[in-house]
């Protein structure tokens, strides 16, 4: 019995982030001093600067040192200043918002409507995942799921779920409906406006695509949760959840505060932000700088209707921010392996040498092999308008030599962000992740399955184009 309790406590160990993310950096930094430098020429078409084909010459590499290595960090906080600067705010305006107790009175209030309604068990996951499944497939949802984080782990675990679930259901749900879209402007608008296919053409196949991914996002869910329900010990979040259930979620229901007229107004105050939030977006191309300008006047003015005095509302926004200085660290990280394989002039070469891998006799086993490529550059450019401006003025031409339409070649692309649920190097997803305490060890191993899944299901939806002629 002892050594079956050592091999268990064994198997329960993961690495730890930063040293994972740390591990990576230095070998993309060792890549540099054996993979030779190399750059193709950029133009600029519509305002976005895209790669010209055939246009790829060797350079004087630039191996990155010890120096270059340890100030690849400092260099990502540089350049995601933008994003870890809105993590603060909508921490900080989280932060006030919990502390109007409205969040919490929501909580208790939908455990029991859960425990009582059979309609509201059986379709809260599906519906919540379809939900955030069509923003990322129309609008691009990517960055603003981070906000949702905070709202859905608390909630989980309320209703007896995990932080796991918390965590998928805006993180998976947004990604998947991302790299399977057929209205979002980030990656098919921009995919299709380069390679002089009609904007967001074919989107019958790409409705069928999405419907498809979705489905088995959501069934890999719900096949979860039921085990989880039946034995919640199979949670890799188990033993820290049981910590959380203690301190952040109430554990005396007897004692329940009234869902008050001031709750309900915080509330629509909230809901009112984040429907202002999906219509700037859509309507007015808001990103980052306007979505955090959201947040942070939503959390002073949730602040004052919720009756917390100024002095309270300023705490509550250092407090708030100060809990994610970790998130913010992990995300500078995340971007300096970028920083480390773009400064060492890689990049293009790699895309160079895979490029004429593409190359089959089958049109089909063509399209198969850009999804894998598309799906290892997304490991070092994991965003959407960037890796279209990227490869595709590279793909186009090269699936116009391999029997491989356009329109599938753009969909080889999309599909490749689906390895967006679990790569490392994601600032997105290790900071929705550091947001939720979920270690990214933990996360790998139970989104692995339904990693594998995905890209199975995508290898075989690049057969059918083949066939339609689409």
């Amino acid at each position: 019995m002892k050594d079956t309790s050592k091999k268990r406590k064994f198997r329960l160990k993961v690495p730890n982030t930063y040293l994972l993310i740390f591990s990576i950096l230095i070998l993309i930094a060792a890549s540099t001093w054996f993979i030779p430098g190399g750059r193709y020429d950029r133009e600029l078409i519509n305002g976005t600067e895209v790669v010209v084909p055939g246009s790829f010459h060797y350079i004087e590499k630039n191996p990155q040192g010890i120096g270059d290595l340890f100030s690849s960090p400092i260099k990502g906080f540089d350049e995601a200043a933008l994003i870890i600067g809105f993590v603060l705010i909508v921490g900080g305006a989280f932060f006030v918002l919990q502390q109007t107790d409205a969040i919490n009175a929501l909580i208790r209030k939908l455990a029991r409507a859960y425990k009582t309604s059979k309609t509201m068990r059986v379709m809260f996951l599906p519906v919540l995942v379809t939900l955030f499944s069509l923003a990322g497939a129309t609008f691009g949802m990517n960055e603003e799921i981070i906000p949702f984080v905070l709202i859905f782990v608390p909630i989980s675990l309320a209703l007896g779920y995990d932080s796991i679930i918390g965590v998928a259901i805006p993180l998976v749900g947004a990604h998947v409906g991302f790299a399977s879209a057929f209205l979002n402007p980030f990656n098919v608008g921009i995919a299709q406006g380069l390679t002089g296919v009609p904007i967001f053409s074919g989107i019958g196949y790409r409705l069928v695509v999405w419907f498809i991914i979705n489905l088995f996002a959501v069934l890999f869910l719900v096949y979860y949760e039921r085990k989880l329900k039946k034995d919640p010990t199979i949670s890799p979040m188990y033993e820290e959840d049981l910590e959380r259930r203690k301190s952040e979620v109430f554990e005396d229901n007897s004692e329940e505060t009234k869902f008050s007229p001031r709750h309900k107004l915080v509330l629509l105050t909230f809901i009112g932000s984040l429907i202002m939030l999906v219509v700037g977006v859509i309507e007015f191309g808001w990103y980052i700088e306007e979505i955090a300008a959201l947040f942070f006047v939503m959390g002073i003015v949730v602040g004052l209707i919720g009756g917390l005095k100024s002095e309270e509302i300023i705490k509550g926004f250092i407090e708030g921010a100060k809990d994610l200085v970790g998130t913010a660290f992990i995300i500078a990280l995340a971007r300096a392996t970028l920083v480390l394989a773009r400064d060492g002039q890689i990049i293009d070469t790699m895309l160079y040498s895979l490029s004429p891998i593409i190359e089959s006799s089958s049109p089909i086993y063509a399209s198969q092999k850009m999804f894998i490529i598309q799906a290892i550059i997304n490991f070092f450019v994991h965003s959407g308008s960037g890796q279209a401006a990227l490869t595709m003025p590279i793909m186009a031409p090269l699936a116009d030599l391999v029997g491989v339409t356009r329109q599938t070649s753009i969909l080889a692309f999309q599909l490749g962000e689906l390895t967006n649920i679990i790569i490392p190097t994601s600032g997105v997803t290790i900071g929705a992740l550091t947001m939720a305490r979920v270690p990214w060890g933990k996360w790998a191993r139970w989104v692995l399955p339904l990693q594998i899944i995905l890209m199975l299901v995508a290898l075989l939806l690049l057969i059918p184009p083949y066939f339609l002629q689409w």
